[in-house]
């Protein structure tokens, strides 16, 4: 057991359900836009377009709709923001849930998640019952902050301290998993153990060297 480590930081999307990324390759296979073309729009001015104010909380779910349909417009292929929000809600992975529950038995737990206030709660479910199985996740968490509440997102480093501090730990204390390397990339600056989260086998193979513990195999 690494004793230096006294919390887990997680991302929710793509760490805890399978990514939307997926979803979004889909869509745009179906429209004909290029490969990772939502993925683009979304890291073209990523402190001010309409996907960073719409995590922030700067702009209602109507407005993000408009907004992002006249970005990707003007990259070529118009996209409802509607659309892309109805992909955000991916399948729960029971393993990796496994894990946090592991995990909890030794080090505080918190969750970090960039969302939007679209859905039924912090996984932006539109299924009740998917929607229920996520909070049934974010229950087992010690802490959850999430932007649409906070005001502030990823990669911005305050969410990284308000965690730290809710928590009582340093950040050279945390380990942090996420599936995007620009939210993983201020934390390692801050002195957070990383690790960008590829495939669930992989991200709970560098969580059990990172931290010791012996995680049951899938």
């Amino acid at each position: 057991m690494n004793n230096n480590i006294q919390a887990i930081l997680w991302d929710f999307g793509g760490v805890f359900t399978s990514s939307p990324f997926e979803a979004f390759n889909r869509l745009e296979e179906r429209i004909g836009a290029p490969r990772d073309f939502i993925r683009r729009i979304n890291a073209t001015n990523p402190e001010t377009n309409a996907w960073a104010r719409f995590e922030s909380n700067s702009v209602s779910l109507a407005e993000f709709d408009t907004l992002f349909a006249e970005e990707s417009a003007a990259a070529g292929h118009r996209i409802n923001g509607s659309e892309v929000i109805a992909l955000l809600s991916g399948e729960l992975r029971p393993r990796m849930v496994a894990v946090l529950e592991q995990c909890k038995t030794h080090f505080k737990v918190a969750c970090i998640t960039n969302n939007v206030k679209a859905g039924e709660g912090p996984g932006m479910s539109r299924d009740p019952a998917k929607a229920q199985a996520v909070a049934g996740v974010m229950e087992k968490f010690d802490l959850v902050v999430e932007s649409s509440i906070e005001g502030i997102r990823k990669p911005n480093p305050e969410i990284y301290r308000l965690t730290c501090t809710r928590l009582g730990v340093q950040p050279g204390q945390a380990v942090f998993l996420d599936d995007l390397g620009i939210n993983l990339k201020p934390a390692a600056a801050m002195g957070m153990q990383t690790i960008k989260v590829l495939s669930e086998e992989q991200a709970i193979n560098d969580l059990a060297a990172v931290t010791g513990i012996n995680f049951p195999a899938g």
